[in-house]
């Protein structure tokens, strides 16, 4: 992008006696995985141009601990939390918005048990809640008539029933909204959670990202859109793998509304 983008830390935030409205969680995918990079810098565009006074932990941030949580070490994910919470607190943090569903269940489910308070909201939420409250608009009809499938992640969806804000946010860019026929609480996986991105499928079956962009392309789409970067890995493998990258693009939520 080359607009200058706006991303005060915490720690700069405090130094001058200010505290944020809210505090992004960038996750360890929007931080190093190129790709999720992207979705990270569409998300700190909206954030600007609504005049959000926002935050984010920089070096401090650590992962939260979820895949080593899902892959069984108990005692790794404690680590961590506690050494989050602990920074988390020191800032006196109210309320995290954050674009990674695993981040978002993992603060606002099991970081309470380990002295972690805070309201946790994913970035689809809080781009409805700018919205409606007119602190951002959309210009112009970049997605009018535009044929969008809606993939819903596992932690957004079914581990915490979010699944009105993101269909709620694509209608506001006038596009038509399709829905695949396993979708909302029936949806499938894309294959990356529970630690299931690091393997692969089990002999004689077919890969879950591949299944879940069947689904997809049943729909006849031009984009696919996701709320998670790690079932934007998946879905974009998937695309590949059934070499329409041509013909469909899959973005996040983010990037569709900072391009609008």
């Amino acid at each position: 992008m080359s607009e200058q983008l706006i991303v005060p830390t915490m720690a700069e935030m405090m130094a001058e006696g200010k505290q944020p409205e809210i505090l992004f969680w960038v996750g360890s995918a929007g931080s190093y995985d190129d790709r999720a990079k992207k979705i990270t810098r569409a998300f700190v565009k909206i954030l600007n141009k609504a005049n959000v006074n926002f935050a984010v932990l920089g070096t401090e941030e650590s992962n939260t601990g979820d895949v080593a949580k899902r892959a069984g070490n108990e005692f790794l994910f404690q680590m961590q939390a506690v050494m989050n919470i602990e920074v988390l607190n020191a800032y006196e943090v109210k309320r995290i918005v954050t674009c990674d569903p695993h981040s978002f269940n993992c603060l606002k489910n099991e970081y309470p048990g380990l002295g972690g308070q805070y309201d946790v909201i994913h970035h689809t939420q809080f781009i409805k809640e700018l919205m409606e409250s007119g602190r951002l608009t959309l210009e112009g009809d970049t997605y009018k008539g535009k044929r969008i499938t809606f993939h819903d992640p596992c932690y957004l969806g079914r581990a915490n029933s979010v699944y009105e804000a993101p269909r709620d946010v694509l209608k506001k860019t006038n596009a038509t909204l399709v829905e695949m026929k396993r979708h909302k609480g029936t949806a499938l996986c894309c294959g990356a959670g529970g630690a299931q991105m690091f393997k692969d499928a089990e002999p004689g079956n077919k890969e879950i990202n591949v299944l879940r962009t069947e689904d997809a392309l049943e729909t006849l789409p031009e984009i696919i859109a996701t709320g998670c970067p790690y079932c934007n890995t998946m879905m974009t493998d998937g695309v590949k793998f059934k070499e329409k990258e041509g013909d469909i693009k899959v973005m996040d939520i983010a990037e569709l509304i900072a391009n609008a």
